[in-house]
């Protein structure tokens, strides 16, 4: 009898499978009932930072299939996450609708203006798109300060919580499955989405767009589609943030966040959806741990509350740079070159 060491593919659907054994599926399937089995667990600190990931992860995986698959550099991703926030906010508020209505309408809305900021994709590349969408962010935040008949300014807006009938999603508890079903769709649609014509067409154009636009594929369209779909899911990203928050305001979406972003997707892995799963983890949790470790110290040495701030930015900064020396891959990455090895033990070779 001949042991089987390995796996191997026999056809283009099994190429192309999501799920690419029975050991894979059973893990997946493991995975979402550990996550729906945790908030009867967690206390609300942990559903807290919960639900800061799961945002993360849908904002990441929206910005990783523009810029990681598609290989458009953006840096108004925070700017999309707050026009997905106020969307959402303002249609709950003042206009009274439902959030599982305006939940979806703030996807859409964001990605119709994603797409208008994405129109310079066709004649920019590289660091003049990055201040294209740079751009973007100040518009953004300047209109979100100054039209405070709609947005209230400064004074930001009381989101209401999600509700079915009399019941209220007004609990860490109670959002974090919204939150999480919300990641789980997103993420099997965005790794089916690059098993596509289109997401095919997303990868062409990042590696060489020239030969893309040789081989048939509209530049143009498929450019102003990537920044769509990355709107959307901000867009969505945003809105579920100030349902969670319950408040926002222009101080919840600064230009730091969208370097936090990109952040996300660098140390995760561009090009990657596990990456930004990754990332967004990594990102949340590190600055959780900087920021308990600065209040403890600040307790301790309240004299040095300024030089510790400080000090917390600058560990920040430093363990992205030490990602890009040693990690430019990212996260997902190195879990494929471990996977790969045992994939194939003791025949590594």
């Amino acid at each position: 009898m001949v042991a089987k060491c390995g796996d191997f593919k026999r056809s283009y659907f099994e190429d192309e499978a999501i799920f690419e054994t029975h050991f894979v599926r059973a893990c997946v399937v493991g995975w979402i009932i550990v996550l729906f089995i945790f908030p009867f667990f967690a206390d609300s600190y942990l559903l807290d930072v919960a639900n800061q990931i799961g945002v993360a992860i849908i904002g990441a995986i929206g910005l990783n299939i523009l810029t990681g698959f598609t290989g458009q550099i953006s840096i108004g991703h925070a700017a999309f996450l707050a026009i997905g926030a106020y969307t959402s906010a303002i249609l709950t508020s003042k206009v009274e609708l439902s959030f599982w209505i305006s939940l979806p309408l703030a996807g859409f809305i964001t990605a119709l203006i994603g797409m208008i900021f994405g129109v310079p994709s066709l004649r920019l590349k590289g660091l003049y798109l990055a201040m294209a969408t740079f751009a973007a962010h100040f518009i953004t935040e300047f209109t979100i300060n100054h039209w405070e008949s709609l947005t209230n300014g400064t004074a930001g807006i009381l989101v209401p919580p999600p509700a079915i009938g009399t019941f209220q999603f007004d609990t860490d508890r109670r959002m974090y499955f919204i939150i999480f079903i919300t990641v789980i769709l997103l993420t099997f649609f965005a790794r089916n989405l690059f098993r596509t014509k289109v997401g095919r067409a997303f990868i062409a154009i990042r590696d060489r767009d020239i030969s893309a636009a040789v081989m048939g594929v509209n530049l143009f369209k498929y450019k102003l589609l990537a920044f769509a779909i990355s709107s959307f899911y901000a867009g969505i990203a945003g809105a579920l943030l100030a349902h969670h928050r319950k408040i926002i305001t222009p101080e919840n979406f600064p230009i730091w966040e969208a370097i936090r972003y990109l952040a996300m997707i660098i140390i995760g892995g561009l090009g990657s959806i596990l990456g930004s799963i990754y990332g967004a983890i990594f990102m949340i949790l590190l600055d959780e741990v900087l920021r308990n470790i600065t209040t403890t110290l600040s307790g301790i040495f309240p004299y040095m509350v300024g030089l510790l701030a400080s000090l917390r930015e600058g560990v920040f900064g430093i363990t992205i740079i030490l990602f890009l020396i040693f990690e430019p891959d990212g996260l997902a990455a190195r879990w494929y070159t471990i996977r790969n090895y045992w994939k194939l033990w003791p025949f590594s070779y």
